[in-house]
């Protein structure tokens, strides 16, 4: 026991509660998020926003742990808002907007998450906040594939700017590599497998794959086993570099998957 009557093993196993700011526009979505946060020992919602102005104004009054941030807000908002959050505390967002360029840009602006209705479960949008305020990304599956998305053109664009020796030998050599089957890579996987394929390339583990796409880790396993058949690979890295189109010899999978 301590001074103050507590038990000592209750005082190192507990957690510090997580101080959260809402911001959303729509009034029956904040009360929502805050009486789901609410419920939850480790969670606590000091303050609601309900544009990106008063996000900004509540951040810097209560000094939160996190800010949920949603996209669209009338007067400011939370793309505008986010390069002032991002100082004042974690910025998760959450938000019905699955756009690739909308998704980018936030990351680009420095949000530690991406979260888009309907594709998260209480107990992962719980998870979530505790990732983000450790410093750990954390995307549903719509954001994901938007991230893989930017890399691949990263890549392609890296590719055309490389010196060229002979441009008409490279140009055969690229038909030829979009023609064989290393550039169609996409085909020879099934849907179910680009979509675990895109979000290895992202860099999550199992446990955090298997959460995105509610199966279980053993299943996840067994399609990457099958993934690292078809591709020739027997490493991570190795899968994604192919995937990508960054491994020598290889251009970027077709979307037209089977």
């Amino acid at each position: 026991m301590t001074g103050d009557g507590v038990p000592v093993s209750e005082q190192q196993t507990e957690r510090p509660v997580l101080r959260v700011v809402v911001a959303d526009d729509n009034p029956v979505v904040r009360a929502g998020l805050t009486a789901l946060l609410d419920g939850r020992e480790e969670v606590r919602v000091v303050a609601e926003a309900s544009d990106g102005h008063e996000a900004r104004e509540t951040a810097r009054r209560h000094r939160p742990d996190l800010v949920l941030l949603d996209v669209r807000m009338p007067g400011v908002d939370g793309l505008t808002a986010l390069p002032d959050l991002v100082p004042l505390a974690p910025v998760l967002m959450l938000t019905y907007s699955g756009e690739s360029e909308v998704v980018r840009e936030a990351l680009r602006r420095g949000a530690g998450g991406y979260l888009v209705h309907g594709e998260f479960t209480a107990d992962q949008l719980v998870t979530a906040v505790r990732d983000v305020v450790a410093g750990r990304a954390h995307l549903t599956p719509t954001a994901a594939t938007a991230v893989v998305g930017e890399l691949r053109e990263s890549a392609l664009a890296h590719a055309k700017r490389s010196p060229e020796a002979n441009p008409s030998a490279n140009s055969r050599e690229r038909l030829s590599q979009v023609q064989s089957p290393v550039g169609q890579l996409g085909s020879l996987l099934s849907a179910r497998e680009a979509e675990i394929m895109d979000l290895i390339a992202t860099g999550l583990n199992n446990h955090r794959i298997a959460a995105a796409c509610f199966i279980s880790e053993k299943t996840v396993k067994n399609h990457i086993n099958r993934i690292f058949a078809k591709l020739h690979c027997t490493t991570r890295a190795e899968a994604t570099a192919k995937w990508l189109g960054t491994a020598p010899g290889t251009t970027p999978p077709s979307r037209e998957v089977g």
